[in-house]
């Protein structure tokens, strides 16, 4: 059940490779897209214009990248979703491409203002807005596919949790109500792992991972979902967005706020908010400190 060594290498540089993954292929695309403008318009426009334009919608493609990450995480297309967040996504394309457009402009003007003191006309607004947003919508489904391939080679990876079915026949071996084992399939295979060897959980979107030894595994639920299945003995909510296991906790540290830092054995620190910090207080009764 462990994952290889060169997936675990790439979790540790995950976030920087993910980040440099776009501002390589916008920075592509502007190389590529102001070559071939400035061959189309070649005695009509000044050099530097070209770049000018396709940096201008890079980076605002660029700021608007973590909108659409969210809005593909909190509405999915999947084939049990696609009917409801599909036309959701179109309308969302909308109004990325009025604040990429709108960006884009004032961008421009501040650059050929500063560069040769003039002043870009972008002409008629809804005309040109209709034939831009033609580009944007393929751009932000282009965005919205390459998150889902991504977020496909990520759950094979790393493997997605499952709860056990209920058998077609006879009684099931454990509650399903409140699993004491949970389905892993990685790579093609399946594995159990048992719920005492969760030691947090945390909401991701449509997903809550469940955290074991160090891995994470997706499991497509909701924290609300999650809760009425998980031993209220052994499990407790200390955020909106997170759930320890009482087994691993080694200290509470509480904060100015009224808020406290949760470390588990393995040291990973887990957030606990003033709304969920009594309630923790009561089970032990005073903080908890590691020996």
């Amino acid at each position: 059940m462990q994952t290889s060594r060169g997936f675990d290498t790439y979790q540790r540089w995950r976030r920087p490779i993910e980040v440099g993954f776009w501002i390589a292929l916008l920075t592509l695309n502007v190389i590529f897209n102001s070559i071939d403008t400035r061959i189309d318009h070649a005695g009509r426009i000044t050099p530097w214009e070209p770049w000018v334009w396709e940096t201008s919608s890079a980076l605002l493609v660029l700021a608007l990248l973590p909108g659409v990450i969210v809005a593909e995480r909190r509405w999915p297309i999947r084939f049990d979703t696609w009917m409801r967040n599909l036309p959701l996504q179109f309308l969302l394309s909308v109004l990325f491409s009025l604040i990429h457009v709108s960006g884009m402009i004032a961008l421009r003007k501040l650059a050929y203002a500063a560069i040769a003191g003039w002043h870009y006309d972008f002409g008629g607004w809804w005309i040109n807005f209709g034939y831009e947003y033609l580009k944007d919508v393929r751009t932000y489904f282009l965005i919205i596919g390459l998150l889902m391939l991504y977020r496909l080679w990520l759950l094979r990876q790393q493997g997605e949790a499952k709860l056990l079915a209920e058998p077609e026949e006879g009684l099931p071996v454990e509650p399903v109500d409140r699993p004491e084992r949970f389905l892993v399939r990685k790579l093609g295979k399946e594995f159990l792992i048992n719920a005492s060897e969760i030691e947090w959980l945390q909401a991701a979107g449509n997903y809550v991972n469940l955290h074991v030894r160090g891995r994470d595994y997706p499991l497509r639920s909701t924290m609300a979902g999650i809760e009425a299945r998980l031993d209220p003995s052994r499990f407790l909510r200390v955020h909106r967005g997170y759930f320890i296991n009482l087994d691993y906790l080694a200290e509470i540290e509480p904060l100015e706020t009224g808020d406290a830092r949760l470390r588990l054995r393995d040291g990973t620190t887990v957030p606990c908010s003033r709304r969920y910090r009594a309630a923790l207080r009561e089970r032990y009764g005073q903080p908890v400190t590691s020996e």
